[in-house]
Order: structure tokens, then C-alpha cells, then sequence
């Protein structure tokens, strides 16, 4: 992990230049982190380098976290997935005696610009999700073993986890307290889990968001903040305990052979980023992105053992981590360019006997991981703020679980017949749904991509699905809904051309809202309600001046001076 310093200590300008980062870390690179395994139980042991911020200008005090520990952290819940097969319960704890975690760090919040704490909130919160993906969906039960005081996002990353044991030592408590304290909301979750997940009754909630110091010991149990208390004396006998249960009850395999996730292969310049099947260009004049991912030639490897032979040169591995790393590198790195353009080349045939393998095999630990994380990296793209449009044109392979990259985008345009000036003679385009679009891939909604497509639409969406492993004409698709627009080779460029300016020339703020309004439709789950409610109101909080004004509350922490607030209720 690497970060390029770009601007001065601390900014508070949003304009000014944001630094590059690099996701790119492994065990061995850590500065916050130390992942231990014994047998089927690891431990994360957070143990914050005080020194170790990702851009200069703050001190990381009593375990306060900056992206560079979250980068840090999501690649240890990866890591265990893939590469710790044997490993069935996850224990979440501190290196620090009386402080589990601080959150975030507060003097990195109030120097950074807006659209840095916006994409470190995000990625962060799509942190905690994976780590609750991993105890409901591959037997990897998160138990967080809070020796010290947890405090806002620290308390955030313990209710995540699947258990809380807090040590009852007469001062350790768990809190939120940014509203007191800050002015903001927490910013990974905490409001939204301790009620929805932990059930907490409301004013309990209530008194807990506004109390600063928190709460503690037999209260917290009782409130349904923490599932345990234990003194010192037993602390560490309690967490293993409920670790042991949690490994009593896994699905994992005891014997398996972990896939090691190897450096990942890229190149890139300031006009493009290439790996080894999905490539970039970036169009800095147009404000677009022009992603292409590429299926190989070669066939699926015959059965599941074959497939954890390949590691991670598994095809639908390699593309998945490819397009994750893409994903945040453009999200977090290149937020002017706010239209991503998708293409899928390659045989149609290749792209869906990789796609039924993955639905064949599902059962096998190593398949379910890979499913697991596609299913993961799709929920991140619906989360990101550009316009996402699909291209489907002659040499297209958008079938099976490919499909899902344009059921996920804005716009689809498919273009009917070929391109009679190229290529007159090539196979039209066409797209083959498959079981994949219909289950194994939710999205944040808790709907598939069809379902969220056809919401209130019953009768279009059974007429879809009914066409299950069909090879879709440009026109079917256009006739059953799945395409934006159908356009002969004459108007199709001219057509994507004028839609390209067109969503160039209007506001990115607009588009954010518009965009994510319409891609969650329907009922309201804990991931929505984090990634929409939850963010856009902390996203408005952020840069109101009660918060983040020369008088606000971020502002002045610390210094001694109260908060001056504007106390009208808008």
C-alpha cells in the first residue's frame, strides 16, 4: 500500500489535489495490523503505528484509524477467505491495554477534503459488510474481544463482527460519540446496526448516540450493546470459548488448501490501467472511462480441485480482483472522470460454461469465495457514484454472471445488426441470461438486478427469466426490456457520442443523488439503509458549518472552545 503525496499536511480545500493510493498491500507490509492463525481460529490484532497515517499531518492516537488502516484490514478479511481455509472464527482485538479503538482519526477528518472522507466512509463501510459477508456466507464467524474502550468507529468495527465481548474492568465502555463530541454522525454504520442488528430499543439508542462517554459493563449487556462482559482475569478464556462454539458450528473444511492471492498484474499510466483481462482507458477531455473486460480462449478447468490448482489465475478470480482493484483505484483516484463505459469481449461460449461452473460447484468452499466476491465487487459497484453505462455491440459476451456488469450499469445500448463499414460479416450481438441473474448475486436491496430492473413488474420479469440460457437478438432484448436503446451502426455512435456530453455538462452532485435514488428501488435493508440514508445525510452533515465550519464542532475538537452552532433545524 503506497500513497503518492499530492497536497500540502491538510487541506480542507476539496478542490485541491487528492493523493493517489495504492490498495495494494499483503501481511507482510502491515503497519497496523499483526494476523495470527492457530489452527481453525485467527486473530486480527490491531495495533495502530501512530506514525503510520496515510498522508502526513496527524498522529494515529489510541488506535484512531485513517483509509491506510482500513486497506490494511480489508485485505486481511480477503486474505482470510481465500488463503485460510481452516480458519472458521475470526477474534477482532486490540494490541493496547484499555483502548480497543479510538474510530477515525479526528484531525485527519477536519484537514481532509470532502470527497476524501466521503470515499474513506464508503470503503470503509463496504470493509465492516465483508466482514459480516464472511460469518453469513463462508462460516468465518467475526467475534470482536474489546479490551479497552471502543469509541465511535471503533465501536462501528465491533458491531460488526457477529459477537462483542467487552471487558469489564471498571472504565472500558463502548460509545458513539460523535454527535456530542463532533457534530457529525458515525460514519460506518454504528446508528444503523445498533438498531436494525443489535436491536436496541430506540431511546436507548437515543441516549446512547448523544452520550459521550458511553456505556459500560452490565448496562451495555442489558442494552443489548455487547453480548458479554468478563473481567480481565477471564477475558481471553470467554472470547475463546464463544470462538470454539463458532468453530463447533462452521461449514468450513478442516483439510482444504488455501489459494494464495498473488500481486496482481497491472500496469498504468496517466491514460489507462491494464491487467491481465480487464483494461481502462481513461478519457480525460470526455470525462469518461472506457473499462473492457476480455473472457480467455480457454475452457473452465475441469472440476473444483482443478480450479483451486489454477489459484489466483482462476479466471473469474483474476477478473474479480482485477475489476475490484479498478474499481476503488478510479473511484478514489480519478473522481473527474464520471462516466464509466463497460464492455465484455470474447466467446459467448467460454463466458457461460465459466458461468455454470460457478453454479455447479457452488457448494465447493474455493467456488463459493469466488462467487462471494463477485457478488461483493458488484454491491461496489452499484455504491459508486458515476454513471455506469453498458456497451453490447458484435463480439459482446455479457452472458450468465457477465450480465450482471450491465444489469448494474445506468444506460444499456445495443447495437442491432453489425457494423456494415468494419465488419460485415460478424455475429450480431447477443446476451444470454442464466440462473445466475436470478439468485446468487443480490444487491444491497437484497434483490437481484432483474428484480430491482422489473420492481412492480411482475408479468416483464417472468417473461425475462423465462428466457434462461436463450441467446437474446438485439431486438428480444430491446422487446423484453433488458436493452435502454436498440440503434442501427448509422445512429449508434452518433447516439453514445451525444449521450457521453451530454451527461459530461451536468451535475455530478445531481447525477449522485439521481443515480443512487434509482438504483435502489424497493425494501430498505441495513446495506442500504448505511450506503443511502445513513451516508447522505452524513455526507450533508459533513460540510454544513456546524460541523465543519471555522466555529464547528470537527473543527474546534480538542481545542477547549465549545462548538458555536447555528441552532436553526433546516
Amino acid at each position: 500500500m503506497t500513497v503518492t503525496d499530492t497536497h500540502a499536511a491538510a487541506p480542507a480545500d476539496d478542490h485541491a489535489p487528492s493523493p493517489a493510493v495504492d490498495f495494494d498491500t499483503d501481511p507482510s507490509q502491515y503497519r497496523h495490523w499483526r494476523l495470527e492463525t492457530d489452527g481453525p481460529v485467527a486473530t486480527l490484532v490491531l495495533d495502530i503505528d501512530p506514525q503510520g497515517g496515510i498522508v502526513p499531518g496527524y498522529e494515529l492516537k489510541m488506535n484512531s484509524y485513517d483509509l491506510g488502516v482500513d486497506i490494511e484490514l480489508y485485505d486481511a478479511v480477503q486474505r482470510l477467505r481465500f488463503e485460510h481455509p481452516e480458519v472458521k472464527s475470526v477474534v477482532v482485538t486490540s494490541g493496547l491495554d484499555r483502548m480497543f479503538c479510538a474510530g477515525a482519526n479526528i484531525r485527519m477528518l477536519a484537514a481532509s477534503p470532502h470527497s476524501w472522507k466521503v470515499n474513506f466512509c464508503k470503503f470503509t463501510n463496504e470493509t465492516r459488510n465483508g466482514i459480516e459477508d464472511a460469518t453469513a456466507n463462508s462460516g468465518q464467524t467475526y467475534i470482536a474481544a474489546v479490551n479497552g474502550t471502543a469509541a465511535g468507529g471503533g465501536y462501528e468495527l465491533a458491531v460488526a463482527c457477529d459477537q462483542i465481548v467487552l471487558v469489564d474492568d471498571g472504565s472500558s465502555a463502548v460509545s458513539l460519540p460523535e454527535v456530542p463530541l463532533l457534530g457529525v454522525l458515525p460514519g460506518t454504520g454504528g446508528l444503523t446496526r445498533v438498531v436494525d442488528k443489535r436491536k436496541v430499543r430506540k431511546d436507548r439508542a437515543d441516549v446512547f448516540a448523544t452520550r459521550s462517554e458511553g456505556v459500560r459493563g452490565e448496562t451495555a449487556v442489558k442494552w443489548g450493546l455487547v453480548d458479554e462482559v468478563a473481567k480481565g482475569s477471564v477475558f481471553s478464556e470467554t472470547v475463546r470459548r464463544r470462538a470454539d462454539a463458532a468453530v463447533a458450528a462452521s461449514g468450513r473444511p478442516d483439510d482444504a488448501t488455501g489459494v494464495a492471492l498473488t500481486p496482481l498484474k497491472r500496469t498504468s499510466t496517466d491514460t489507462s490501467i491494464e491487467y491481465t483481462t480487464v483494461a481502462a482507458a481513461l478519457d480525460r477531455d470526455g470525462s469518461r472511462v472506457d473499462i473492457t473486460i476480455t473472457v480467455p480462449n480457454e475452457v473452465p478447468p475441469a472440476d473444483a480441485a482443478a480450479a483451486v490448482a489454477q489459484g489466483a489465475e482462476y479466471w473469474p478470480l483474476r477478473l474479480t480482483r482485477e475489476l475490484d482493484d479498478l474499481i476503488l483505484r478510479l473511484r478514489t483516484n480519478e473522481q473527474f472522470l464520471g462516466t464509466w463505459v463497460f464492455r465484455v469481449v470474447g466467446s459467448h461460449e467460454t463466458a457461460l460454461a465459466y458461468d455454470a461452473q460457478l453454479r455447479d460447484l457452488a457448494d465447493d468452499w474455493f467456488i463459493n469465495e469466488v462467487n462471494q466476491y463477485y457478488k461483493r465487487t458488484m454491491k461496489r459497484l452499484d455504491v459508486t457514484s458515476r454513471s455506469l453505462v453498458a456497451v453490447i455491440e458484435p463480439g459482446s459476451a455479457f452472458d450468465g454472471f457477465l450480465a450482471e456488469i450491465a444489469l448494474a450499469s445506468d444506460r444499456q445500448y445495443m447495437l442491432e445488426g453489425v457494423y456494415e463499414d468494419v465488419d460485415p460479416d460478424a455475429e450480431p450481438a447477443t446476451v444470454t441470461l442464466t440462473a445466475s441473474n436470478s439468485g446468487p448475486f443480490p444487491m444491497g436491496n437484497g434483490l437481484t438486478r432483474l428484480q430491482s430492473r422489473f420492481y412492480g413488474h411482475d408479468d416483464e420479469l417472468a417473461a425475462v427469466e423465462a428466457t434462461r440460457g436463450t441467446a437474446l437478438s438485439t431486438e428480444q432484448a430491446d422487446d423484453l426490456g433488458l436493452v435502454t436503446m436498440a440503434l442501427d451502426d448509422i445512429d449508434f455512435a452518433d447516439e453514445l457520442r451525444i449521450m457521453f456530453e451530454e451527461r459530461a455538462s451536468l451535475s455530478p452532485d445531481a447525477l449522485t443523488g439521481m443515480e443512487a435514488n434509482h438504483r435502489f428501488v424497493g425494501p430498505e435493508t441495513l446495506e442500504t439503509k448505511i450506503f443511502g440514508r445513513l451516508t447522505a445525510w452524513q455526507n450533508w452533515i459533513f460540510i454544513r458549518p456546524n460541523a465543519s465550519g471555522p466555529e464547528g464542532a470537527l473543527r474546534r475538537f480538542g481545542t477547549g472552545q465549545r462548538a458555536d452552532y447555528d441552532e436553526k433545524r433546516v
